[in-house]
């Protein structure tokens, strides 16, 4: 892939129907890879960089609500609306096993020792299959409250995470036991649970709501309220300094972990790689909103609402899946990783790179954005313009 390219997303077709959940694979000899589950009943494989697609695992005969891949990426697993989780080798696309059910199969995952598939879905029972007796029955937790969401595994394996689909919180089960040991409170049904890769932290999405747990102590470490209904969030997983959220605004929204604040283009801190290049310019957009300016970096491009979004293990870029059936790829940071940043010039944006921008937000407002006849994309051309001859202003 071009780096130079990666602030515009990679989009990747395919899928005839809405995308509704995404799972990378861990970086493994091969790279790392990307797998989507899809209302059209068919979980494709894609290269996790480059979006390239590999293969369609061909079998299920309803929507298919989650898909995950082992720490190898050597097998796939995928749960489904026609009653059955599924084991694919994910080499050769071959389905390995099917596990059947009794109703509707929301979500499954496999223990971090590859060991163990764990189900669960409407029919409001936690299933634990041993792979290497795949014929053998499973083990069952059956005191879930409500159709089960979401489910993961926490320290080890020694512990299991579920959401429900109508019920607030987030249930932890002790899976010697198999009792729930814990409920994380929310106000609204958690559409979203993610552990952060170094097992830190738990990231769910709630309503408006983003929260970010720690997963030894079970505290809300951070909790975020969003400007809408929230469906996925993920934390970035190599320096956990910002997440990414999205939902029914049909928007990518890229926030500072610290502080919630949505990352604005001129605060990225690369901005100073970009400020004698025209293409920074067309990585970012204007929109003019509540009647107050805002600039942000490139990160609206689907036509429906986002139902699941992923960083990549390294966390040099994220997925998104959409109502619009397309998934998207964007890089973290808009920037040609292989070029050195300038001595000469500052990391952070400047006073003057600030006053030059506010300088175009005062020209924008001048050139009434909203006046009739003239596009908001030929506004937000001159309001390029500007930009960029503010800045070369406030070099010299």
């Amino acid at each position: 892939m071009d780096k130079k390219k990666g602030a515009t997303p990679l989009i990747c077709h395919g899928h005839s129907r809405p995308v509704v959940d995404l799972f990378y694979s861990p970086i493994t000899q091969d790279g790392f890879f990307l797998i989507s589950g899809s209302k059209d009943s068919n979980p494709m494989l894609r290269n996790g960089e480059t979006g390239d697609w590999i293969g369609t695992f061909l079998g299920h005969k309803g929507a298919v609500w989650s898909s995950c891949l082992d720490k190898n990426a050597l097998r796939a697993a995928t749960a489904s609306a026609d009653f059955s989780a599924k084991l694919w080798d994910a080499l050769s696309g071959d389905e390995l096993h099917s596990f059947a059910h009794k109703h509707i199969v929301r979500a499954c995952a496999f223990s971090e020792d590859t060991k163990l598939l764990l189900t669960g879905g409407m029919e409001k029972i936690l299933r634990i299959y041993d792979l290497n007796r795949a014929d053998a029955p499973p083990r069952e937790l059956e005191n879930t409250p409500s159709s089960v969401r979401t489910v993961a595994w926490l320290h080890s394996d020694q512990t299991i995470l579920s959401s429900c689909t109508d019920l607030s919180g987030v249930r932890l089960w002790d899976v010697r036991s198999g009792k729930i040991v814990r409920t994380l409170e929310t106000k609204s049904p958690v559409t979203s649970a993610e552990v952060s890769q170094d097992g830190r932290f738990i990231t769910t999405a709630d309503g408006s709501s983003v929260k970010f747990w720690d997963a030894n102590h079970f505290g809300v470490v951070k909790s975020y309220e969003m400007p809408c209904n929230i469906e996925s969030a993920s934390l970035e997983p190599k320096h956990c300094n910002k997440f990414v959220a999205g939902g029914e605004d049909m928007w990518v929204h890229v926030y500072d972990f610290h502080t919630g604040s949505e990352i604005d283009f001129y605060l990225l801190g690369y901005m100073s790689r970009f400020v004698k290049s025209w293409k920074f310019f067309q990585l970012c957009f204007v929109i003019y909103s509540c009647g107050q300016l805002i600039w942000r970096g490139c990160n609206k491009g689907h036509h429906g609402p986002v139902h699941c979004l992923r960083f990549a293990p390294g966390g040099e870029s994220y997925a998104s899946g959409s109502e619009d059936g397309t998934i998207r790829i964007w890089q973290s940071n808009p920037v040609d990783h292989h070029q050195e940043p300038d001595a000469s010039v500052a990391s952070e944006p400047t006073r003057d790179m600030k006053d030059a921008t506010d300088a175009v937000a005062n020209k924008i407002v001048d050139l009434q954005i909203a006046k009739q006849g003239e596009t908001s994309e030929s506004v937000g051309v001159k309001a390029s313009e500007t930009l960029e001859a503010n800045l070369v202003a406030s070099e010299n």
